[in-house]
């Protein structure tokens, strides 16, 4: 089920337009120096920013709703996550997208069992980058959120969180 069926791929209407979801700059068919706006600027959307940011600061409490989000730290919502990620994605018409790993997948108590929670979720990026042609411009490890890498990750004194 869509999450935001009401909204139909972002389209270019030129800077005169008055619609508030349309391209009123970026042309991505225009040439510029030979090469189309669209091979020019290559936008990328990111995970954490779009779909994991709460929109806190120092001085409040998060502010962004998201209805297809159910709160929880499970693997069904983060592929229930990532899906809704592709449609958005796809509908501002961005050719790429980056993450950090735990941005995608829950982690675990385990590395076994984190590894087994991001390859539930790797399989639903896979299926919806096939579907959509969108490709991934750069995955790569959050190693440093959490207190374990207080002292770095690979620069660490922690053989355990160096492993």
């Amino acid at each position: 089920m869509p999450a935001f069926p009401e909204i139909q791929k972002i389209k270019y209407e030129g800077p005169q337009s008055k619609n508030p979801l349309a391209f009123r700059w970026y042309n991505e068919g225009e040439v510029v120096e030979g090469k189309t706006m669209k091979e020019q600027l290559r936008f990328a959307v990111v995970y954490w920013h779009t779909f994991r940011g709460t929109g806190s600061d120092p001085f409040g409490s998060a502010t962004m709703v998201r209805p297809w989000d159910d709160g929880s730290d499970s693997v069904e919502n983060a592929q229930r996550r990532a899906r809704v990620a592709f449609e958005f994605i796809e509908k501002v018409g961005a050719p790429f997208y980056a993450f950090h790993d735990r941005d995608v997948a829950p982690e675990g108590k385990t590395v076994a069992e984190s590894n087994k929670n991001f390859d539930a979720v790797e399989k639903v990026l896979k299926e919806e980058q096939q579907r959509t042609g969108i490709k991934l411009l750069w995955g790569t490890a959050n190693m440093f959120s959490h207190p374990r890498y207080m002292h770095g990750a690979a620069t660490t004194c922690n053989a355990d969180v160096f492993a």
